[in-house]
């Protein structure tokens, strides 16, 4: 299904939803469930908090949905949501763990997927090693194909504050990817 074509279909679930037709939410579910999993992963860095926030944000998806007044706008606002519910699941545990049990819990190393090329894992690790705003701007921007200002809403912030992190966060991909290959 082309981009476009996504587009249209989703905008008619989240229409169908706003009006009340269940069916429509499920399958608006179906659809972009995975997609805030993904999200979420990218950002609490772990699969059980990225589903905890992936279903915590469906609740207030659900609750929120007919407020919504574009459904253009779905994409942006869901994910908007499932980032403050990473947020809030990334500061809860910063606040539960003392500065040696954080470090002790960093991953040391690169699992590469068996079939993965080592430039791909090296970009994976690089992302990683991005601040928490910048990876956000890039999952969002590159990895969602989000625009600059779907990511802004999304995030929060303004969209000349999205250029920034996302050159900033170019720069140091380029510097950590054009290091490693010397």
């Amino acid at each position: 299904m082309s981009r476009t074509a996504a587009r249209v279909l989703d905008d008619f679930l989240v229409a169908a939803a706003r009006a009340g037709d269940r069916a429509a939410f499920a399958r608006l579910a179906r659809r972009w469930h995975p997609k805030l999993v993904a999200h979420a992963w990218r950002l609490a860095g772990n699969r059980a908090d990225a589903d905890d926030a992936a279903q915590a944000g469906w609740i207030e998806i659900a609750a929120g949905l007919r407020g919504l007044r574009d459904e253009r706008a779905f994409a942006a606002w869901a994910y908007r949501i499932v980032s403050r519910r990473c947020a809030r699941t990334i500061g809860a545990a910063v606040r539960a763990r003392s500065l040696g049990d954080e470090l002790a819990a960093q991953p040391h190393g690169e699992a590469a997927d068996p079939g993965a090329s080592l430039d791909a894992a090296r970009l994976r690790a690089a992302i990683r090693g991005l601040p928490p705003e910048q990876r956000a701007a890039v999952a969002l921007f590159y990895f969602e194909e989000l625009s600059v200002a779907e990511t802004a809403v999304a995030l929060e912030v303004p969209t000349g504050t999205v250029k920034t992190r996302l050159m900033h966060a170019r720069r140091k991909l380029r510097a950590h990817l054009e290091g490693a290959g010397q």
